[in-house]
């Protein structure tokens, strides 16, 4: 089973790993189609005036600019999974799990990066600040990445099952060829947003927790705080309700 993962607006500052590597990230025949990306954003960081800059970064503060003006080739980079720091991320608590489930999570968990694409959980990047949505001069991460990464990504998930537990946004960058499996939230029959947030996070915990290999195993977890409200099936999805209680 493949996890389909989205990113967080926050990061984590800093790093121990060496900086950006084409060897130590997903695909790395494509890396030139990502170092595109990153190098059209580093020439706008450094050449863009402060109202770019605000409309790039999704800030206001221009006394927070600097901190994403250090050059990739030098920038220290830690794993994806840890860089990204927003509610999925708080509950999911990566860094409080056994090293066989943090394993599952770096071999089985795809995230979108607004910046660098689709990367295995464990692969290493730099910090950055891109607001979603943002495009970085005429060029368009999400189209960008469509064009050149689902190819690529259809061959790598083969046959295996795909949990889609992205936010929508990222649907703009892959749709998955194999009948993707989404979950939807309700609490008091109605459906929550940010809070999806949280319960993503949870359910990507006791999914590595129980190491599940398939929707089935999935579906066979207890949760606690959630239960299985009813499953929908359309040609283009299968989704899963939980109820909060």
């Amino acid at each position: 089973m493949v996890i389909l993962f989205a990113p967080s607006e926050g990061k984590r500052l800093g790093g121990t790993l060496p900086p950006l590597n084409r060897e130590r990230l997903l695909f790395p025949e494509l890396y030139d189609k990502r170092l595109e990306v990153a190098e059209h954003y580093q020439a706008m960081v450094r050449e863009g005036g402060d109202a770019e800059l605000s409309e790039l970064f999704g800030i206001k503060d221009a006394g927070e600019f600097e901190r994403y003006k250090t050059s990739f080739q030098t920038a220290p980079t830690m794993k994806a999974i840890e860089r990204y720091d927003g509610v999925a991320y708080d509950y999911l608590r990566y860094d409080t799990l056994a090293n066989e489930a943090q394993r599952y999570i770096e071999e089985n968990v795809i995230l979108f990066s607004n910046l660098f694409g689709p990367l295995r959980a464990g692969d290493p990047i730099p910090d950055y600040k891109l607001k979603q949505g943002a495009s970085i001069g005429a060029l368009a991460p999400e189209k960008h990445y469509r064009a050149f990464f689902s190819e690529t990504l259809d061959e790598w998930i083969g046959e295996r099952e795909v949990l889609d537990i992205r936010a929508g946004f990222y649907d703009k960058f892959y749709t998955p060829k194999n009948r993707p499996v989404t979950l939807k939230f309700l609490k008091e029959g109605k459906v929550v947003s940010h809070w999806a947030k949280a319960y993503r996070g949870i359910v990507l915990r006791e999914a590595a927790r129980h190491h599940a290999g398939s929707i089935e195993e999935l579906l066979a977890l207890e949760i606690e705080g959630l239960m299985i409200h009813e499953i929908i099936e359309t040609k283009k999805k299968k989704e899963i309700v939980y109820t909060i209680h």
